[in-house]
Formats: C-alpha cells, structure tokens, sequence
C-alpha cells in the first residue's frame, strides 16, 4: 500500500455527492489534500482527510501554468512526498502528473479498488449514481472499468 494517498477535489466531490465519500477511508484509511483543495470542497471534512501543503510555492505556481490550482497543488505535494498516489480525474492533469514520474488513479479507480477489495459487491449502482450528477464519464471508460472489476 502507499504511504500517502493524495485526492483533488473531483473525486470528493462526487463521492460526497453519491453518498459514498468513506470508500476512501474504507480503501486508504487517511487521506491527504491541500488547503487549496479544501477551499474548493468548500465542506466539512471528516477526521481522517489531512491538510497538508507543498513547501515549494514556486513549484505550484509553475504547474499552475498547465493546470487548475487543485491540480496544481496535488501535484507539487505529490512531488514531495515518496510513495504517493495522486487520485485526479481532469486528463490534462493526469497526464501532467504522469510525465512528473507521479502514480495517479481516479475516482472510477477508486470505486474498481472497492469492488476488488470486497468492500462492494457492483460498482453498477455507483456509476448509476454517478451519472445521475454533473461528473461525465465516457462510455470507453465506463467499460473500461465494468471489465476491470469483472462484471462486463
């Protein structure tokens, strides 16, 4: 497992949204976010999500250039912390994430790790849940993880 588990603000959201935001708890134990991230929640946060910045601003500042804030700030502490994995959903940012050398899932990884963990039986009714919100999921990558946690 790795050490520390880094979430943007999407996956909350939407896991918040379909009442199934203690997956991450349930999966990771703690998670950890950044100030920025937790502005743009703009929620309450349960006990087992951590604040926690990046020491290099100027880092942020510069991927900010390419991404979000959220995404930026993700990013930059993913940088420096060894052994992190980056949930992101937003392609521009996975794939900045990813050219940095970063380990990055999203939140349809996220809910695929649950289904495989025997923490739920189908990751049906949450993709159902899912798309009943504003988060867009294409059919590719809908089948894509049907066929991931073996229930195509």
């Amino acid at each position: 497992m790795h050490k520390v588990i880094i979430s943007d603000t999407s996956c909350l959201i939407i896991l918040t949204k379909i009442g199934e935001l203690d997956l991450l708890r349930q999966l990771y134990k703690i998670v950890t976010i950044t100030q920025t991230i937790f502005l743009e929640f703009g929620d309450e946060l349960p006990h087992w999500i951590e604040i926690e910045n990046a020491s290099d601003n100027y880092r942020q500042q510069l991927l900010e250039l390419q991404v979000d804030a959220g995404e930026a700030s993700a990013i930059a502490l993913a940088l420096e912390m060894a052994d992190s994995i980056l949930i992101l959903d937003d392609w521009k940012g996975r794939k900045v994430a990813e050219r940095l050398g970063l380990s990055v899932t999203g939140t349809l990884g996220v809910i695929v790790k649950a289904k495989n963990s025997g923490l739920i039986p189908s990751i049906k009714p949450i993709l159902d849940k899912m798309r009943e919100t504003n988060f867009r999921i294409s059919e590719e990558l809908e089948q894509s993880a049907l066929l991931e946690a073996n229930e195509n």
